[in-house]
């Protein structure tokens, strides 16, 4: 599997950004799909995903109400769209795909195919 990140950018508080993620793959509807961000000197943190078949979603609780993700099967693509943008939300972001019971969609873990990463930036 393979996963191609797009849609980063600098932008200010309040403002929106939507990422996508386009993924390459034998079997891809059997995948979760993920985000996961990491800013310097800490570790990639889980921020939401969303299984394959059902497309039952996950989300972090510091993103919850603000961001949402979906998935075209079709298209073999994953979004995120982050609204109301805060300064906290700067970081390189993720997308990954792995395999997950809904109880273990937040851990890294869980995903064995990561993205390159794309960059958020988000200024006050």
């Amino acid at each position: 599997v393979q996963l191609q990140a797009s849609g980063g950018g600098l932008v200010q508080a309040g403002d929106s950004l939507r990422l996508a993620c386009a993924a390459s793959g034998p079997n891809l509807r059997n995948y979760v799909l993920g985000w996961f961000r990491q800013t310097p000197g800490k570790e990639r943190e889980f921020v939401a995903a969303i299984k394959g078949v059902g497309g039952a979603t996950v989300y972090a609780d510091s993103i919850k109400g603000r961001f949402t993700i979906a998935r075209d099967n079709a298209k073999n693509m994953v979004s995120l769209q982050m609204n109301s943008l805060k300064a906290d939300d700067t970081a390189v972001y993720y997308c990954s795909a792995g395999t997950a019971i809904l109880s273990s969609m937040s851990q890294q873990r869980s995903y064995r195919y990561w993205g390159q990463g794309t960059l958020v930036t988000v200024s006050s």
